[in-house]
C-alpha cells in the first residue's frame, strides 16, 4: 500500500466515523430557582435537575407568592417553588424530562407546573407514591395536561 492509498483510506475511515456519530446534543439552558428559604424538598428537585444536566441555581425567596404573582403563575399551580428556565415558568416538582420536551418542543405556553407536593415526583420521593398532572399554563388562562403520572 503506497501513502496516497493510505491517506485516501484513512480519510475515508474518518468520514464514515464522523458520519456515524450521534449528533451533540444542544445544551440545556440555565435554571433559575427560588424557595421559601430553608425547604429541603426543593433541593431534593434541584438534584433531580443537575442530574438530568441542568445548570441550577437556587435561592431562597422570602416572598414567594409575590414573585409567582410576577411570574403570572396562577394561584391554583402554586408549588414550593418557583424557576426560570428560558422563556418559561417551572412552579412546583416538574419532573425533568417534562422541562426536556417543552423546551424541545417549545409550546405556545408560560409554563408547567404540578401543584402541591404530590409524593412520588422527583424531590418527594416516599411511599406511597400518588398520581399526579403536570399541568402547562398559558397567557389567556388556559391549562390543560402536559403528562399524566399513574403508580397506583
Amino acid at each position: 500500500m503506497n501513502r496516497r492509498m493510505f491517506l485516501n483510506l484513512l480519510a475515508g475511515s474518518a468520514a464514515l466515523t464522523l458520519a456515524g456519530a450521534p449528533p451533540a446534543k444542544a445544551a440545556l439552558p440555565a435554571i433559575t430557582a427560588y424557595r421559601n428559604p430553608g425547604c429541603g424538598c426543593c433541593e431534593a428537585w434541584a438534584d433531580a435537575m443537575r442530574q438530568s444536566g441542568f445548570t441550577l441555581t437556587m435561592q431562597d425567596d422570602e416572598d414567594l407568592a409575590a414573585r409567582a404573582e410576577k411570574l403570572a403563575i396562577p394561584q391554583d399551580l402554586l408549588g414550593c417553588h418557583v424557576a426560570v428556565v428560558g422563556d418559561y415558568i417551572l412552579s412546583g416538582h416538574v419532573p425533568p424530562e417534562d422541562v426536556q420536551r417543552m423546551l424541545t418542543e417549545k409550546p405556545a405556553i408560560i409554563g408547567l407546573a404540578v401543584p402541591g407536593m404530590p409524593v412520588g415526583s422527583p424531590g418527594m420521593e416516599g411511599s406511597p407514591v400518588e398520581p399526579y398532572k403536570v399541568i402547562a399554563f398559558a397567557a389567556d388562562g388556559t391549562q390543560s395536561v402536559f403528562a399524566t403520572y399513574n403508580y397506583i
